[in-house]
């Protein structure tokens, strides 16, 4: 009777937001595929917000798969652990999707080696008190694999007193293009669960919700199927609309509840984990591990194998995209998805631990598209597709004549996460999410 009346469900919404075309046919039916090691893997120092780690190892020390061979520089911080069996070819600068180059570890692969991941330690996360799980799970070198790069085990010990109730278990993968998310709700469900579990142990959260859009009825039935009778596990399904996997968006569809500006989402009893990220982690505490790779979705026009595969963290660009094979002159290389992922100048940046797609678009389709900036023509799109609700055709203008502060103190910038609705939906081509992003880093210089 349940499932019948989830038929005739409405899925959960927020308010505004847009509908870009989706173009996730090309991988959706894709089965995760693993791909080779590259000759030599790079792998940043800084992969997580907070403090890099501190490199253990040193030049011309020999690593097996899985060994950590960078610890953890404080709580907010996250240790890294050897994606290969190999040796420690150098530690110093390698490019990044940024721009600045950043300390790195350059590993070079033993080919003649097994590659089983030979460092580990069986535990019972079962019988772990929350705060060991805490530890284990930084241990692991876990953060959000949905992009935000945040540290797993921060969220499990919120700041104050500040007390989590629910687990939102994000399941929505919006963005245009992207399905690794998907395939893994699908092919490493027992995973999910096991990770759900831990999550509900450590932060003491008396309940879990997995929101999952509507275009993936899939992975709705498969997982509704799965769940463990024994633990307080909900699966339900949001509206596909972009952003509705952001975490204040789908809070808001999901409970009905606002994050308070510049709060948290502990602020409202709530912890947000994306499914891959809970996957890894009911994979690697039992194991005693640490993660060392990640599905990625890579695909695009100029793709010809696009698909979802399971990457060593480290792998550079320029080898993944020899794997999948291309064609046709490369307009720019996207990390994660179109929206908001970042366009990379160089292939020799690495896939790092919050890279959930590698796309490769045309160069034919970008220089067809007129670009030009035109004047704001007062339309109003985007104040009907700012989740947020707020101005950007207002923060535009005062971005335009440098009026920062005011853009910040009286028209509520900070609440803006940079979705890219307004510039997606601009007929004028103004790059209001950039004029954004450059408003918000001057202000933080300023106050800093």
């Amino acid at each position: 009777m349940a499932d019948v009346l989830n038929l005739f469900q409405r899925p959960k919404t927020f308010g505004h937001g847009i509908h870009p075309v989706e173009h996730k046919e090309l991988t959706a039916g894709q089965p995760i595929r693993r791909l080779p090691f590259a000759p030599e893997l790079i792998i940043p120092l800084s992969q997580h917000k907070g403090r890099p780690a501190i490199p253990v190892v040193k030049v011309g020390q020999e690593v097996v798969r899985g060994e950590p061979i960078a610890q953890a520089d404080g709580f907010v911080s996250v240790p890294m652990h050897a994606p290969a069996t190999g040796v420690i070819r150098a530690i110093g600068l390698a490019p990044t999707a940024e721009g600045p180059k950043t300390p790195a570890i350059f590993l070079k692969v033993y080919h003649a080696a097994s590659q089983q991941v030979l460092y580990g330690l069986d535990c019972e996360p079962e019988r772990m008190n929350a705060k060991n799980l805490i530890h284990a799970v930084q241990d692991a070198g876990l953060v959000g694999l949905g992009g935000g790069a945040f540290p797993s085990h921060v969220k499990m010990k919120p700041p104050g007193r500040r007390i989590i109730e629910t687990l939102v278990v994000n399941g929505c993968e919006c963005e245009p293009y992207l399905t690794c998310d998907h395939r893994i709700m699908l092919e490493h469900t027992d995973a999910l669960m096991r990770g759900i579990r831990i999550a509900l142990r450590a932060t003491r959260a008396e309940r879990a919700i997995i929101g999952i859009e509507d275009n993936k009825p899939d992975a709705l039935a498969h997982l509704r199927a799965r769940l463990p009778a024994h633990l307080p596990i909900t699966v339900e399904a949001v509206k596909t609309k972009y952003p509705q996997g952001a975490e204040k968006m789908l809070i808001k569809s999901l409970l009905g509840l606002e994050i308070p500006p510049g709060g948290l989402t502990a602020d409202v009893g709530v912890a947000v984990y994306n499914v891959g990220t809970l996957a890894q982690m009911g994979d690697l505490l039992p194991k005693g591990r640490g993660l060392i790779e990640r599905v990625v979705t890579v695909s695009g026009p100029l793709v010809e194998r696009p698909g979802n595969f399971m990457v060593p963290i480290g792998t550079p660009l320029r080898f993944l995209l020899k794997q999948v094979g291309l064609h046709g002159a490369i307009g720019q290389v996207i990390l994660g998805g179109p929206m908001m992922g970042m366009s990379v100048a160089s292939l020799d940046v690495p896939v790092t631990k919050p890279v959930s797609g590698v796309l490769v678009m045309e160069r034919e389709e970008s220089s067809q598209k007129d670009l030009r900036v035109y004047p704001c023509i007062k339309c109003g799109e985007c104040l009907n597709a700012c989740p947020m609700s707020l101005n950007p055709s207002l923060l535009g203008e005062l971005a335009l004549v440098r009026d920062y502060a005011t853009m910040a103190g009286q028209h509520h910038l900070d609440h803006c996460f940079e979705c890219g609705c307004c510039a997606y939906v601009c007929p004028s081509n103004i790059p209001l999410t950039q004029y954004f992003r450059i408003a918000k880093s001057i202000n933080r210089d300023r106050k800093g």
